[in-house]
């Protein structure tokens, strides 16, 4: 089942002027207004988030928002800027996100992820990841995922909250409580359909659908049928001209899995020697089935390091041809890197007694396809004295950088992802524990090493001035061992009133 993100930026003019602009631009607290031309008038186009509360609205005339608003801030619009970056914006996702994505103007992106969210943790973990990336810098964004492009657009616009996920087959039901003008029709006939007594688009979908369109005219019909998915409507993939991109068309459909991955193959070969004439290699290819019925299909794989090995991704992109479904037939298929890097060829070790290290590159885009490229990490020391700050993830085949952890004091095997606090009995205040209780179980400590002390970064926040952790090696009579300690301010751990915790198991 077709899955469609639609991402609605509701400040973007203002937002891409002040991106623009950097430290010149206006603070987020003036009143601003873009303006443009309505024929021979000045109208407003956009509004900052103040100028809104104050209540100018686009399309209103000049004149009358700087009588409601004399202290208005105005700016040119520019429409051709803001569709160039909208573009631009729209390729960054396609390089980060999902292998389809068009602009959907003015101001919002349209995206099938369909078969691509697992590489990002599921739908919601894809959403809020994409809102709060964008969020960070400084673009106000909401996003929604439906069956349809319809669904997905009104809801984003006038539901998500930043982020909502419509449940697969809903036909459109969870848009019945929203406006009618989320259906994307000219704001003459929303008006009008409002005037009718039809506030909400559940309302339209349970009439009579055969006056409604001989007063309102086809439009109306289509855009109800699209909401529940009833009319197909293709995304049109955005593609940038300097995108590596090869392609075949079929004088006649092909549909079984043997005819598309030999074709797979060919042009797997047209696309690295395009690469090689440039001196790139692949760290991320979309291939693209054009269906008869107009409709997309979608492989997307990656690699861990650029890569034009024509075996290799041939055989990632084949692993992934039972996800297709060719329906009555696909007439046109198109490779595109939609992210490539310079390529630095190695020569290979060829003198006796020297060996190669082990090339894990094919193994590691293997199982990054499979469950999810952000899944697959490993852990890389950080300089810092807090435990559960001296590690981070990196990428799988990311560079050594010689850096490595303290040995002067034992760690521990597991790390838990937060310590969880325990119940401790002490012989005497200041002393380790003679038993303690983790998870409902008690157990008594035969042999224990500590303190070490560690005190909290006081240097990055404030609250760390005081922090203070004392941490022991336990074994308890089973023989196994854990990685406790005792947390307060400095005083109190010295005098054994701070609170126990067990952080990790050797």
């Amino acid at each position: 089942m077709p899955r469609v993100v639609s991402l609605f930026l509701p400040g973007w003019p203002i937002d891409r002027l002040r991106r623009a602009l950097g430290t010149s631009a206006p603070p987020p607290e003036t009143r601003l207004a873009l303006v443009g031309r309505d024929g021979a008038r000045r109208v407003v186009t956009a509004a900052s988030r103040a100028a809104e509360a104050a209540g100018v609205r686009v399309g209103m005339p000049l004149a009358k928002a700087h009588a409601l608003v004399p202290d208005l801030s105005t700016m040119p619009a520019a429409p051709a800027a803001d569709a160039a970056a909208l573009e631009r914006l729209a390729l960054w996702v396609l390089q980060h996100y999902a292998p389809i994505v068009a602009p959907d103007p003015p101001d919002g992106l349209v995206i099938d992820t369909t078969g691509a969210d697992h590489l990002h943790g599921g739908e919601k973990h894809m959403l809020s990841g994409l809102v709060n990336r964008l969020e960070a810098s400084g673009i106000a964004a909401r996003a929604a995922i439906a069956d349809s492009w319809g669904a997905a657009h009104a809801l984003a616009r006038f539901h998500a909250d930043p982020v909502f996920a419509a449940s697969p087959g809903d036909g459109g039901a969870a848009a019945d409580p929203l406006p009618v003008a989320g259906l994307r029709l000219e704001p003459e006939a929303a008006g009008a359909l409002r005037l009718l007594g039809f506030s909400r688009i559940g309302a339209l979908r349970l009439a009579p659908r055969a006056p409604l369109v001989l007063r309102f005219g086809p439009l109306l019909g289509c855009r109800l049928d699209q909401l529940e998915g009833r009319v197909a409507e293709p995304v049109d993939p955005f593609r940038d001209p300097e995108l590596v991109t090869v392609r075949r068309a079929f004088g006649e459909p092909i549909g079984a899995a043997e005819t598309i991955a030999r074709y797979t193959q060919k042009l797997v070969c047209d696309l690295c020697r395009a690469l090689e004439s440039r001196g790139l290699g692949l760290r991320r290819a979309d291939l693209l089935f054009y269906r008869v019925d107009n409709t997309l299909q979608a492989i997307r794989i990656g690699t861990a390091r650029a890569e034009r090995d024509e075996k290799r991704l041939v055989r990632l992109l084949c692993d992934r041809i039972e996800t297709v479904d060719p329906g009555f037939g696909i007439e046109v298929m198109s490779l595109t890197a939609s992210r490539a890097e310079p390529l630095v060829l190695r020569q290979a070790t060829c003198l006796p007694g020297e060996m190669e290290d082990a090339d894990l590159g094919g193994l590691v885009d293997l199982i990054a396809n499979r469950i999810g490229g952000r899944r697959l990490y490993r852990m890389a020391p950080v300089e810092s004295d807090v435990p559960e700050r001296s590690v981070r993830r990196v990428p799988p085949l990311a560079p050594d950088d010689g850096a490595t952890w303290d040995s002067r004091w034992p760690r521990p095997a597991r790390l838990l992802a937060r310590p969880e606090e325990i119940t401790v009995m002490a012989l005497l205040p200041d002393h380790p524990p003679a038993s303690f209780t983790w998870r409902g179980r008690r157990r008594i400590v035969r042999r224990a090493d500590g303190p070490e002390r560690i005190f909290g970064e006081w240097w990055k926040r404030d609250a760390e001035r005081a922090a203070v952790r004392d941490y022991f090696h336990v074994e308890d009579e089973a023989g196994e061992r854990f990685w406790l300690f005792r947390s307060g301010d400095e005083k109190a751990v010295s005098g054994g009133l701070g609170r126990w915790f067990l952080h990790g198991i050797f």
